[in-house]
């Protein structure tokens, strides 16, 4: 496990031996391991340059989205790949980026949770899926299916118009007694897209993801859930807000899916009406940068060194140097702001806006991974006086967050292939470096 930032410590021992206060006293052991599990529908976002003649010729809207069924897909790939179309494959998938993303940074395991074809022939999309996924990541306990997963292609024609044509193929036949209990052992986080219960009737994926709720509760794994699109919370607003307050404890969002959930658009009033439902939210919001909220206990609530903000919520980040809690495990919950804005003020071009939002998530679970890391590892450590949720305050989570999605933004892909450069520590290190 990597630490989410530089912990400037010295050693007086290699930093591989084994303690010898520890060795001498018989309390040495091998470290606890933790890891995320997350859900997805598999797909591969497959980019192609094509003709007019080519839309017309399957019967696509140039400049729209539109959903095709699984042989006319088939079909459309072929050529693709027949003419040499075909410019990226990208593995997709708003958990699978998420959990390859935290590989990467964490250096840790990640478990998917998913379908995947039963054959995989080599160069095929099945195959490019594996190719761009981070061998930490965990892809043993995926569902063999017979049939293609999902597959996005955006096809470009020579005036840099982008169509879009989805197949579904087989990627929400997830069964419920493919979820395996012995993954939530030592997990986490459970993470799940909203995309998840937006099914068609007697697809079995719905069943399958409040299976994994259920043993995650039991297991006391939170629950994180990112919302994907503000179209799927429009639809069902009452629906989202009584199934957030019920099974989630961690929110992720942008401001778009913001509004549509709370009507308040303004993000920082629609973080705050959110925490209404979860524990802790995370929302980026553009150009504006990227904003959390959450509890903390009053007695251990800890205020910034940085220059108070204004806002709706007047100077609303003042006590942001806190440590997030669950709010049932305070005794005297307080509401925490924090925002930063984009990092070197966003990039001066940014090459893919897919992915920075999961970028930001891979970033917090990375921190509440490292939590759960230290505090089995080391439970008489100051930092565990109380159960929080992540290893370091708001604005620390929002400092990495904030980075990670501006890495995702100035490159091709939503998957990371390289770690960042190690983060400075910052003021507040001052309260939990111990």
């Amino acid at each position: 496990m990597k630490f989410p930032g530089q912990r400037k410590s010295k050693h007086y021992f290699p930093v591989l031996a084994r303690d010898p206060l520890l060795n001498r006293a018989g309390l040495e052991s091998a470290p606890f391991r933790t890891h995320v599990v997350g859900i997805d529908q598999t797909l591969v976002d497959i980019e192609a340059h094509v003709s007019d003649d080519f839309l017309l010729r399957y019967g696509l809207r140039k400049g729209q989205s539109m959903v095709v069924d699984s042989e006319r897909a088939e079909m459309l790939y072929r050529e693709l790949k027949n003419h040499e179309l075909v410019s990226h494959e990208f593995a997709g998938g708003t958990i699978g980026n998420t959990l390859h993303n935290y590989s990467v940074l964490a250096d840790d395991t990640s478990i998917l949770l998913g379908v995947m074809c039963r054959d995989i022939r080599i160069g095929s999309y099945a195959y490019r899926y594996l190719c761009n996924t981070s061998s930490r990541m965990n892809l043993e306990h995926l569902q063999a299916v017979d049939g293609p997963i999902g597959r996005c292609f955006a096809l470009i024609t020579s005036d840099g118009e982008r169509t879009f044509a989805v197949s579904a193929g087989m990627m929400n036949q997830l069964r419920p007694e493919s979820i395996p209990v012995q993954v939530f052992e030592g997990a986490s986080a459970l993470v799940l897209t909203a995309y998840l219960m937006r099914c068609r009737d007697g697809e079995p994926m719905p069943d399958a993801t409040m299976r994994a709720i259920g043993m995650a509760k039991e297991a006391r794994v939170p629950v994180v859930l990112t919302l994907g699109t503000r179209h799927i919370v429009e639809d069902r607003v009452g629906f989202w807000r009584s199934f957030i307050s019920q099974h989630v404890d961690v929110l992720a969002m942008n401001e778009e899916e913001a509004a549509a959930l709370t009507g308040q658009r303004d993000p920082l009033r629609a973080i705050d009406q959110a925490l209404d439902y979860a524990d802790l939210v995370l929302c980026t919001a553009g150009p504006i940068g990227l904003y959390m909220a959450g509890y903390t206990d009053d007695a251990l609530k800890r205020v910034t060194k940085r220059p108070l903000l204004p806002g709706s919520i007047p100077e609303f980040n003042r006590w942001e140097f806190s440590r997030p809690m669950l709010k049932s495990q305070c005794d005297s919950p307080v509401r925490i702001y924090s925002h930063i804005s984009p990092y070197m003020g966003g990039p001066a071009r940014i090459t893919n806006t897919n992915g920075a939002g999961d970028g930001a998530l891979a970033a917090l679970l990375h921190d509440m991974g490292a939590n759960r890391y230290h505090r089995s590892n080391v439970p008489g450590s100051t930092k565990h006086t109380r159960n929080f949720l992540t290893y370091s305050s708001f604005s620390q989570v929002c400092k990495y967050a904030n980075r990670v999605s501006y890495e995702v933004l100035v490159q091709e892909s939503p998957r990371l292939f390289r770690g960042l450069p190690e983060r400075e520590d910052s003021l507040e290190e001052v309260y939990w470096a111990r």
